[in-house]
């Protein structure tokens, strides 16, 4: 396994890039911040669930990115490497955690 974090879209990769994520991210904290206001503005319940689950979902394609670059990268690097069970066991873990 890995130790190195490695977001950022690997060579030859046509995954976004890590200032793309980092700009959806940015973009995440402001919803999130947005649903801190309604609460202490006392908003309509049903309006803050929305905005969370916007904010969930914003987060999972995030996720989901980061999981494509690194199975495009990461991954492929490790089956040439001849790595290949020590790659999908850590990605069998990824996937199993993602999915809870």
């Amino acid at each position: 396994m890995h130790d190195d974090l490695h977001v950022g879209p690997p060579r030859g990769s046509v995954a976004k890039s890590r200032a793309e994520l980092l700009e959806r991210l940015r973009k995440i904290e402001g919803q999130v911040r947005g649903i801190q206001r309604m609460i202490e503005n006392d908003r309509y319940c049903v309006d803050v669930l929305i905005q969370v689950s916007a904010a969930r979902a914003a987060l999972s394609k995030v996720a989901l990115t980061i999981l494509e670059n690194h199975t495009r990268g990461c991954v492929v690097q490790a089956f040439k490497d001849d790595r290949a069970d020590e790659a999908m066991d850590e990605l069998v873990q990824v996937l199993k955690r993602f999915m809870k």
